[in-house]
């Protein structure tokens, strides 16, 4: 014993000595968690709920007292807390115990006590989640007919309320709505949507709202001053907003940051422990897409993986860089000079174009739901950022493909048909040739000074309406002017009115229509390839080049092209396609558009030239539903 005795005394000699001292040593039984340490024991001590502290406080100074409370909000917010501290507001007694009802409960007295140490017997807390069922109530309600034993009120306090069966709501609706004087119900719910109607109609309603992370930072950093913990501003700043407006979630992870941190609360620990992306790596991403620069893009997002950093956590710190941007960009008097980040901000700010800031907050935000679909969340996260220089305003498609093969042969140069002309207004000094009998040229009503558009009103004779193309592809030679004030439609309504040019059948289409139908029918091209052959017109072919015209430039894509080439090579046609965009009048399309409307029209002729058809609508009536003939189709 005397020997280590002197060892003892030898170390501590030798500890003061060196002016260090041993670390504090906690008992683990007594050890209490921040959340639960510092939950507040009066309406004073609770932040960032201010709206419902006053409500309660002048109901209980003035005696206004409602005999049920509905506490609604999300995870973490102080609704267990509030009921507990109106419980102790209802039955303090005083230090002297001659107190009554105040909004100030001493908190020494005896129901003040057992109530922060959960037992006191007329405070009755029933944890719904797990006893939901009308038999649970039922026991609770009993206690209803006995008078309070200890304090003024017994007030039952029904957590997670929603969690109730619908009989069980039911069984407590007859007291919940006439209580005995000296019964108080207070419940609490994460979710009051699923709670019945003839239930909050017999509640005092008061929503605790998610707190600001300004608030909880304040908050976190008068409890870590009471533990004596040290603490950077940017490490709580962090705290906070992951907290997501839930005070005891915030304290939560203080706890584990101070263990994470071996005592100390710092930005780098609590960055690495909640795996937050550094802003200095948002703002270079951000950076990056406002330049256009997708290889430094592409290697940020490289090095957030290989830093194991999260993706979500980086989205969600550019929508709240983003946010500020748009905020500076619509009113730049509202920068913050105490934010460090504000100057970078506003410099990205002034480097974005609004609608860009605008684009990629959309993009982050949804892109922050897609993750979890993808088998990779950081190739998800390239993706996304990706996805504005993709769709970046003003940007420039890459030029398609040329359609033809420079060296042309003779043949091909001969079928294309010259390119039509453009369609513009004439000027003034040019009008538009007409016979001059037949219609007279007027100026338009309404035109704008200094311009004079010539309009060809029609004569005394109606003149039938043109097709804007011959059968041959080229434009027709004249054009009739309408005036602007009667042109109704939209040009685009106007040409999905307009009838197609009539099938003119060709030799090249034969053979073409008869390929296309055996690519279909064995199923070596589909989608967008398949529209393609369909929609195309054979122009020209030689041994080993094939000319295709179509009308729409969407149909004229190089990837759906090479594949078409592809089917028709391992049809046994060694070809190559060009394609061009024109007037089309001979397509497997149109063909087989034609075919079926002779196929409906011989069924229709069928059906009414039918001797019973015809009996039954003579003598009752009887009419045929349009659209309900259809041919048999063959097999």
């Amino acid at each position: 014993m005397r020997r280590g005795s002197s060892c003892n005394a030898e170390q501590q000699a030798r500890q003061a000595q060196e002016g260090t001292r041993a670390p504090r040593r906690i008992d683990p039984m007594s050890y209490l968690v921040l959340a639960r340490k510092y939950r507040p024991k009066t309406f004073s001590e609770m932040v960032g709920q201010e709206h419902v502290v006053q409500a309660l406080s002048n109901a209980l100074g003035q005696q206004r007292l409602h005999h049920a409370y509905l506490f609604t909000g999300t995870r973490g917010v102080g609704k267990t807390t509030v009921s507990r501290v109106l419980a102790k507001s209802l039955n303090c007694q005083g230090p002297h115990g001659l107190g009554g009802i105040t909004a100030q409960p001493c908190g020494a007295c005896q129901a003040c006590t057992e109530i922060d140490a959960g037992r006191f017997v007329d405070y009755t807390e029933l944890d719904a989640a797990s006893n939901r069922g009308v038999d649970e109530v039922q026991a609770l309600l009993e206690q209803a007919v006995y008078k309070p034993v200890q304090g003024r009120f017994k007030v039952f306090m029904i957590d997670e309320v929603h969690m109730l069966t619908g009989h069980a709501f039911n069984a407590m609706l007859k007291t919940l709505e006439e209580p005995p004087e000296y019964l108080k119900f207070v419940l609490a719910t994460t979710d009051p949507q699923k709670v019945p109607v003839t239930v909050l109609s017999r509640c005092l309603q008061f929503n605790l709202r998610p707190m600001a992370p300004q608030t909880v930072q304040e908050h976190l950093a008068r409890v870590l001053e009471a533990e004596g913990v040290p603490a950077d501003e940017p490490a709580l700043r962090l705290l906070a907003r992951a907290a997501r407006g839930s005070m005891r979630d915030a304290l939560s992870l203080t706890d584990q940051a101070i263990a994470f941190g071996g005592g100390r609360v710092e930005e780098a620990a609590v960055r690495q422990m909640l795996g937050s992306v550094d802003r200095s790596h948002v703002f270079r991403l951000i950076a990056a897409l406002a330049g256009g620069d997708g290889r430094t893009v592409v290697e940020t997002a490289e090095a957030l993986r290989l830093h194991g950093l999260s993706a979500a956590s980086t989205l969600e710190e550019m929508t709240a860089v983003l946010q500020r941007m748009a905020v500076l960009q619509a009113v730049p008097q509202a920068e913050d000079p105490s934010d460090p980040e504000a100057a970078e901000t506003a410099r990205l700010a002034a480097a974005m174009p609004a609608d860009e800031t605008q684009l990629l907050y959309s993009l982050c935000l949804h892109g922050r739901a897609e993750l979890g679909l993808a088998p990779d969340e950081y190739a998800a996260l390239t993706m996304v950022l990706l996805r504005l220089l993709a769709f970046k305003p003003g940007a420039q498609a890459p030029a398609p493909a040329p359609a033809a093969a420079p060296a042309e042969k003779k043949t091909l140069a001969e079928a294309r048909p010259a390119p039509a002309p453009a369609r513009t207004l004439a000027p003034a000094a040019a009008p538009l040739q007409a016979p001059a009998p037949a219609r007279t040229a007027v100026p338009a009503v309404g035109a704008p000074p200094g311009q004079v558009l010539p309009v060809v009103v029609p004569a005394a004779r109606p003149v039938p309406p043109r097709p804007l193309g011959r059968p041959d592809g080229r434009p027709a030679s004249e054009v009739v002017g309408v005036p602007v004030r009667v042109q109704s439609e939209s040009p685009r309504e106007a040409a999905a009115q307009r009838a197609p040019a009539p099938l003119v059948p060709t030799e090249e289409g034969d053979f073409w229509h008869a390929t296309v139908q055996q690519l279909v029918a064995s199923e070596a091209v589909t989608a967008l390839v398949r529209e393609l052959a369909l929609q195309s017109q054979l122009v020209a072919r030689d041994t080993d080049h094939w000319l295709l015209r179509v009308e729409r430039e969407s149909l004229n894509q190089p990837a759906s092209r090479d594949r078409l080439q592809a089917a028709l090579r391992a049809a046994g046609h060694a070809v190559s396609l060009g394609v061009e965009v024109g007037a089309v009048t001979d397509s497997p399309a149109r063909r087989n558009a034609q075919a079926a409307a002779e196929r409906q029209r011989a069924a229709e002729e069928i059906i009414h030239g039918d001797p019973f058809v015809q009996q039954m609508m003579r003598d009752f009536g009887a009419r045929i539903v349009p659209g309900s003939i259809k041919p048999l189709t063959n097999g």
